[in-house]
């Protein structure tokens, strides 16, 4: 299967415990896949505008941090707590081998998180608010477990964020006070090797 086959192999997964199944086959390969057939590129450019807000001695959750290359960059940047969260227990033990975290939590975007609230002071999310991935509920959760005046900074595909309840749940929560906007990208190419048409934006909000 090429790398390409793989991205929208995972894509047409029909429910959470396939998706699973599927990134734990994948989990090995992962990093080397994206980097050499995708150029892959979005960890970089949300991590360069997280750094813009959350100061180094934050307690980070990566949420959906796959094989670890968000928290790797991260961990680079001089970020030193940094927690790992994942569906996936193949990838969760591909982010354990880069000995950048400080916990690893297998947990499930989507539904309640087994973390207390107010619990970290900001939140990264690259790649996993995407297609057959986790939903616009998932936002609930990531606000109630990061502490007020915490940042919570994610990737979006724009046609995601039209067509799949973002628009409106993130509008939602800004009208009840719960987060402010405080940037949002124009759509970046994050792909541009295997899959150039494809865009997301880089958003993030203040708690």
């Amino acid at each position: 299967m090429t790398e390409e086959n793989k991205v929208q192999w995972v894509y047409s997964s029909k429910n959470n415990r396939e998706l699973v199944e599927r990134y734990d086959q994948w989990a090995r390969d992962y990093d080397a896949d994206l980097a050499d057939d995708f150029d892959y590129r979005a960890p970089q450019m949300a991590a360069e505008i997280f750094t813009r807000y959350v100061p180094r001695n934050a307690r980070v959750l990566d949420a959906g941090a796959g094989t670890g290359l968000v928290g790797e960059i991260l961990a680079g940047m001089g970020y030193s707590t940094l927690v790992a969260m994942d569906m996936s227990s193949g990838m969760l033990e591909e982010a354990r081998k880069k000995s950048v975290y400080t916990e690893l939590h297998r947990m499930v975007m989507g539904e309640p998180l087994d973390f207390p609230t107010a619990s970290f002071d900001a939140v990264i999310c690259v790649g996993t608010l995407t297609v057959a991935h986790a939903p616009a509920s998932s936002l609930d959760e990531l606000v109630r477990i990061t502490r007020p005046g915490g940042y919570i900074a994610y990737t979006l595909r724009p046609d995601i964020y039209e067509n799949n309840g973002f628009k409106e749940k993130q509008s939602e929560l800004e009208s009840a006070g719960k987060w402010k906007l405080v940037e949002a990208t124009e759509p970046l190419q994050t792909l541009p090797r295997g899959e150039p048409d494809v865009l997301m934006q880089v958003w993030v909000y203040r708690v």
